[in-house]
């Protein structure tokens, strides 16, 4: 018995003793392919005595069959190992235009050289379907590539960017800052942010207010001079919005602490009345207005020179400028009512252009309120003088009693149309819009005609630089509806 469990079938068989008989050497681990074709390659060559091709590498879709097939899949004379054999590849189709352009010429035959083996077929894909009308040509021929085309995408149409600068070259110090002011670690709240930023929306008008350093106080590490207040009194359409702005003075180590405490004076004096002011607003009160917000704004800055007796510093060393807007919650009430003392400035665009509407310091009346309410009774002056907003007028502690402010105080109420924007500003912003014709033409491109900024955009449009002007710079704009 053979060991392969089977008696020996004679010399068919001789070919596979030798592959696995006793005295065949195990050949080990070897780098040659010992695969069982590479086997079957090996005992064709000797049988016939001539180099046979190597099959290709079998894959899936190869068959194996048991038991073995008709002889026909083997080369003429050679034998088959018993149980198993391969099915032989089978030829393509004959191409239906000509000769296969795939296959090579056969090179001329000579005694000497054994002839060139075929190339093998080139896979043909997937196999057509059983009923599939197509001549064989058409089925095994490969298709054309697929063409790719670019797919075309619409981009939103970005707002252009804000510029850094306007006018004739870039300013003098960089465009952010750079130092921060000193620090008292006993006072931290007496530190000022470099910027401010807010905003509202009531009634017919959108609100964006902005107060930011200066370049020479960025680079230079100084606190921002300008303060900023906005305050809501009230609710519902009784309600009245405050926004309140501030300059120290230049040049004195408490400009800061000074331009605060004025914001809050008037605060607290616009707040405690508050209704009384919503409802003179609403009614045209011209008159009343006017000298009631005298009063309060004296008051305020009143303290603010007695707060500077307390600290035993020079009035002129603890002053500030004071601007203020008021604007009614109520959507029915389009009256926009300015005060304070000081250099500013007020600005109206309207019809694309922009208006300087600043109350001229010896203007005692202004322009009459349009279209709310009958005018005040007239007195010699031309303004109601009775209003006292139900505020006492305590004695001085202080002897002599600081002076009133020696700077004229500014009035101006006026009714609002839709698609103006007001902008009130300290003179950092002021300065500029009136001696730089670009900003002024920028600031108009930016907000004539179209919806109020977001926060960002307005604090964008507003730190908008112009050689020349390194001051700090407040505003509040006004859009309405």
């Amino acid at each position: 018995m053979s060991q392969q469990g089977g008696r020996s079938t004679g010399h068919e068989d001789d070919w596979w003793g030798q592959l696995y008989a006793d005295t065949t050497e195990d050949t080990g681990p070897t780098t040659a392919p010992d695969s069982l074709d590479d086997r079957f390659a090996s005992a064709a060559g000797t049988v016939n005595g001539a180099e046979a091709a190597v099959p290709p590498q079998r894959g899936a879709a190869d068959e194996v069959e048991r038991p073995s097939p008709s002889p026909s899949t083997f080369p003429a004379g050679l034998p088959r190992p018993p149980g198993f054999t391969v099915k032989a590849p089978q030829e393509p189709p004959p191409r239906a235009d000509g000769p296969d352009p795939r296959q090579e010429p056969a090179a001329p035959s000579t005694p000497a050289a054994p002839p060139t083996p075929a190339a093998p077929p080139e896979p043909a894909g997937p196999a057509a379907p059983a009923n599939d009308d197509r001549p064989p040509s058409a089925a095994i021929a490969p298709g054309p590539a697929p063409v790719r085309t670019a797919t075309h995408v619409d981009l939103p149409t970005l707002p252009p960017a804000p510029l850094d600068y306007v006018g004739n070259g870039p300013p003098t110090y960089a465009p952010e800052p750079t130092a921060l002011p000193p620090a008292d670690p006993d006072d931290l709240d007496d530190l000022v942010a470099d910027t401010v930023l807010d905003g509202a929306h009531y009634g017919a008008c959108t609100l964006r207010a902005v107060s930011l350093r200066g370049d020479s106080a960025r680079y230079r590490g100084e606190p921002r001079r300008d303060a900023l207040l906005t305050a809501r009194f009230g609710a519902g359409d009784q309600a009245l919005i405050l926004v309140a702005m501030a300059t120290g003075a230049r040049a004195t180590p408490n400009a800061h602490r000074a331009a605060t405490e004025a914001c809050h004076w008037i605060g607290r004096a616009v707040g405690r009345s508050h209704a009384r002011l919503a409802e003179d607003i609403r009614a045209a009160r011209r008159g009343d207005l006017k000298s009631g917000l005298h009063r309060l704004t004296d008051r305020s800055l009143g303290k603010l020179r007695a707060s500077a007796a307390e600290q035993a510093i020079e009035p002129e060393e603890y002053a500030a400028t004071l601007r203020c807007l008021l604007l009614p919650a109520d959507p029915e009430c389009r009256t926009r009512v300015f005060f304070g003392v000081g250099s500013g400035g007020l600005f109206r665009l309207r019809g694309g252009e922009w208006q300087d509407i600043e109350p001229r310091a010896t203007d005692a009346t202004g322009a009459p309120v349009v279209g709310f309410g009958s005018p005040p009774a007239e007195t010699p002056e031309g303004d109601r003088l009775t209003m006292d907003l139900g505020i006492t007028t305590p004695p001085s502690p202080y002897d002599p009693a600081p002076e009133p402010s020696r700077e004229p105080f500014r009035f101006r109420a006026s009714v609002a149309r839709s698609g103006d924007t007001l902008l009130m500003c300290t003179g950092g912003l002021a300065d500029p819009l009136r001696g730089e014709p670009d900003l002024a033409a920028y600031l108009t491109g930016r907000w004539a005609g179209s919806e109020p900024p977001g926060l960002a955009s307005f604090l964008a449009d507003a730190q908008v630089r112009v050689k020349g002007y390194a001051d700090d710079r407040t505003a509040a704009a006004v859009w309405e509806a």
